[in-house]
C-alpha cells in the first residue's frame, strides 16, 4: 500500500471558526522508500493569518494572493491520496481542516477517499509515555536532522515526518530514494543476503536484566499500570 505523509499549514487553529488551509505538503513512500512522487500546494485562503500562526509558518497574504483556492486543487489532491494510507502527526488537527475544506466545496470527508489515517502522535505517545512528542522532539530523540526547519513548512514537515516514522517503526535507519545508487556521494548500494550467516545469541547478564526491569517499571508507572505486560501478568 502507498503511504503518504501529509502536513498542512493554516491561518489559525480553528477550522470551525473560519480558519483555512494555506499549504499542503505530501510525501510518498512505497515499500518504505521515498519515490519522489510528492505533492505541494500553496492556497489562497481568502483571509489573513492570525499573528501567532504567521510567526509559525511565515506565509504572508501577499505571497498567497495569486495562489489557487482549495477547490481548484481538490480533485488533484484527492486523486493523489486515493486508497493510500495517510500518515499525519496530530491527525485530528489536519484532518479536521481538510474535511472542512472538502465540505465547503461540496465534497465528502477524507475517509471516503483514503484507505486509512495513521496518527504518529498517538504512536509516539504509546512508545514514549510521559515524554514530549512534538515533531521537533521526535526528530531530536530519533536523530533526524531538522537543521533546515527554521519555520514550519508543510512539505518539509512531511519529509521530516517520513523519516521519523521510519525510525518509529524500526524498519530501517534512514530513507532512501528508489534505485541502487547514491550519485551525490558516488556510492552504489548493494543488497546483501544475510540468511546464510549464523549470528551469535548473546544472553543478557544480571545487570542488564535489572536495568531492563527498571525501564519497564518506569514505563508502567508513567502509564498508570496500564502496560500490557503488567495486565497480562
Amino acid at each position: 500500500m502507498r503511504q503518504i505523509f501529509l502536513d498542512t499549514e493554516t491561518t489559525g487553529l480553528s477550522a470551525d471558526n473560519g480558519d483555512r488551509v494555506i499549504e499542503i505538503g505530501c510525501v510518498e513512500l512505497l515499500h518504505r522508500k521515498l519515490t519522489g512522487n510528492n505533492k505541494h500546494f500553496y492556497l489562497n485562503p481568502g483571509r489573513e493569518s492570525h499573528e501567532e500562526a504567521l510567526k509559525i509558518h511565515g506565509i504572508t497574504s501577499e505571497f498567497l494572493k495569486d495562489k489557487p483556492q482549495f477547490g481548484a486543487v481538490a480533485d488533484d489532491l484527492l486523486d493523489y491520496l486515493k486508497d493510500a494510507e495517510i500518515i499525519i502527526h496530530n491527525a485530528v488537527f489536519d484532518v479536521g481542516f481538510l474535511n472542512k475544506e472538502l465540505s465547503l466545496t461540496g465534497r465528502a470527508p477524507l475517509k471516503a477517499t483514503v484507505a486509512r489515517v495513521t496518527d504518529t502522535l498517538v504512536m509516539a505517545k504509546e512508545m514514549f509515555p510521559g515524554k514530549r512528542n512534538s515533531l521537533n522532539a521526535l526528530c531530536d530523540r530519533l536523530g533526524v536532522d531538522r537543521s533546515g526547519r527554521t519555520l514550519h513548512g508543510a512539505l518539509l514537515d512531511a519529509e521530516l515526518l517520513a523519516d521519523v516514522y521510519i525510525n518509529l517503526t524500526r524498519g530501517q535507519n534512514a530513507l532512501q530514494m528508489e534505485g541502487g545508487a547514491d550519485e551525490s556521494k558516488g556510492l552504489t548500494l548493494v543488497k546483501l543476503d544475510l540468511r546464510g550467516i549464523a549470528l551469535p545469541v548473546l544472553a543478557a547478564n544480571d545487570q542488564e536484566r535489572a536495568a531492563h526491569e527498571e525501564v519497564l517499571a518506569q514505563i508502567d508507572k508513567a502509564s498508570k499500570s496500564k502496560t500490557v505486560w503488567r495486565i497480562a501478568a
